[in-house]
């Protein structure tokens, strides 16, 4: 029994570290798209290795009860699923400023937060220079103000980057 599982595991890693294909050294674009309302984010993507890198965000969020600019991070790793086509995950973070909508009471809740994230995600890698991707980025807020902390946000997005 010992055997065969050892095996399995070493099958599983060997046929998805096989499966991957490189990625590109630098991509920069435009990631559209939100849950509750409209994000733009200025995207870049740094290859660190053949098959991990890093992507950095920065952007708008703008949802039916507050406005936001964020800062995001996130390592991820890359695998082939067939041709041009790729699935990645990762994890990640970030800081921003968030403005809410005038409440009420008049309290004024308005500041800066920390988050964590994950990703998930797909994506097309073109014979051109371009690369498109659907992906889903949870975020859960770590530090903050009242009415920001410890909520969670579920961001998906396309992703429309150049490749050089």
């Amino acid at each position: 029994m010992k055997i065969t599982t050892i095996f399995t595991c070493v099958f599983v890693f060997t046929t998805v570290f096989v499966n991957a294909q490189s990625i590109s050294e630098h991509t920069l674009g435009l990631r559209l798209g939100d849950s509750d309302g409209f994000g733009a984010e200025i995207s870049y993507q740094k290859s660190i290795g053949r098959y991990n890198r890093a992507e950095f965000n920065l952007g708008i969020r703008n949802s039916r009860e507050f406005n936001a600019f964020k800062l995001a991070g996130v390592y991820q790793w890359v695998h082939n699923l067939d041709g041009g086509f790729n699935w990645y995950y990762g994890v990640g973070g970030g800081v921003g400023s968030v403005d809410f909508e005038p409440i009420p009471s008049g309290e004024d809740n308005d500041g800066i937060f920390v988050f964590v994230a994950g990703n998930l995600g797909i994506e097309y890698d073109f014979d051109i220079p371009l690369l498109i991707s659907l992906d889903i980025r949870p975020e859960i807020g770590l530090l903050g103000f009242d009415g920001f902390d410890n909520d969670f946000l579920f961001d998906i997005a396309l992703g429309l980057r150049y490749q050089f």
